[in-house]
Parts: structure tokens; C-alpha cells; sequence
């Protein structure tokens, strides 16, 4: 069924865009007005371009829901290699091998997918949406260049939200893996609708 459900999927061309941001009523205690390091802090996590993180993941949905260990994540540049595992849907090991606007999707019985719509291939495969693209940016506390976005910031001065692609991103709690670097999220929690992707990372290192 998978083998027959891909290729149709991949014959949908998913219409971009810069996306709106609706203006409303700040949740209290919260700010649109940057913290005075922000433009150093946003700066420094932008140049942390090559790394790698291990953690789990768990994504809620109407239709399936389930959770997946992250083995690792290493981001070098716009490139990912994320390998899961997961008994959810008999996954086993699932690799994703990427860029932005490319992905190409390695199952455990042997099956290779590729495709240039990047969730529409994940979707197929795991009865997931995960907006792969976007989260390789909202994993460090950052928004995607790719749409329009609001950011809200806590009474501490963090980054608590973003605002994208109809996504609210939350960052539940920030650590300081990494000497030299700022803190980076230890839990994310992505919603959009009745969909949910949350991330809780459990290590952060620096790739050379």
C-alpha cells in the first residue's frame, strides 16, 4: 500500500508562500520586543551550523500518533541526516537524508524514496506531518527564513515562541549544552490545528 501511496502523493505540487502573521492580544507576560542581546544571541545560533542532537520525538495526530527515539540529528549547513527508530506503524529504523526542498527518505526494510516535497514523502511514509524543513531552524531557537514570522519573548528575557506557517512553536525549556554558545532548547512543542510535534533533546555537540 505504502509503494502505491507514494508516487501518487508525489504527484502534488504544494503551492508556496510567505505566510501572514495574524496580529493578536500577547499571552501574558509576554513581549514581541527583543531582549537587548538578541541580535548577538540570534547571530551566534545561526553560525552553530554544524552539529548533532539525540532525543526523542513524539507527534500527536488525529489520524496516527505515535513516538520515535532520535538516534542522532546531524546538521551541517542546510544538509540533515535524522535516523529514527520506532515500533509506531512498523517503522523500525527510519533514515531522512536532506536539504531544504529535497528529501530522501531510507525505510528499514530496504525501500528508498526521494522526492522534492520533503513532508508529503514523510507523511506518505509515516502517517505523519513533520515539517522537516522548518525544524532543522526552530530546533536551535530560530525562525525560518523561508516565511514571514513572530517571535514573543518571556519575562526572562528567552525566546518563548514563534509564529510560522500557521505553526506555534514553544520552547518549553532552554539548557546551556555548549560552552560558548548560548542556551539551546532541551523541549519543543510545535502545534498547528490539532496536530502536535514535540521535540526533547536530551544532548547537543559541536561537529567540526
Amino acid at each position: 500500500m505504502l509503494k502505491q501511496l507514494i508516487p501518487a502523493l508525489l504527484l502534488i505540487t504544494l503551492l508556496g508562500g510567505c505566510t501572514t502573521i495574524q496580529l493578536e492580544p500577547l499571552p501574558e507576560g509576554m513581549t514581541e520586543q527583543p531582549p537587548a542581546d538578541w541580535t548577538q544571541r540570534s547571530r551566534s545560533l545561526n553560525q552553530f551550523d554544524h552539529w548533532q542532537l539525540s532525543g526523542k520525538l513524539a507527534v500527536r495526530q488525529p489520524s496516527d500518533s505515535g513516538t520515535a527515539v532520535i538516534n542522532h540529528w546531524e546538521q551541517q549547513g542546510e544538509q540533515y541526516d535524522l535516523a529514527l527508530s520506532s515500533a509506531f506503524l512498523g517503522m523500525g529504523s527510519t533514515r531522512l537524508l536532506g536539504t531544504p526542498g529535497f528529501l530522501k527518505l531510507q525505510l528499514a526494510n530496504g525501500d528508498t524514496y526521494q522526492s522534492s516535497e520533503p513532508e508529503t514523502l514523510v507523511l506518505a511514509a509515516t502517517g505523519w506531518q513533520l515539517p522537516i524543513d522548518s525544524l532543522t531552524w526552530w530546533i536551535r531557537g530560530l525562525p525560518s527564513p523561508a516565511s514571514d514570522f513572530r517571535l514573543l519573548f518571556d519575562d526572562r528575557q528567552q525566546l518563548a515562541i514563534i509564529h510560522q506557517s500557521g505553526w506555534e512553536i514553544r520552547y518549553d525549556r532552554w539548557q546551556p549544552f555548549i560552552e560558548d554558545l548560548p542556551q539551546l532548547p532541551a523541549k519543543i512543542t510545535a502545534l498547528k490545528d490539532d496536530k502536535r510535534v514535540r521535540v526533547v533533546i536530551s544532548d547537543w555537540q559541536r561537529k567540526d
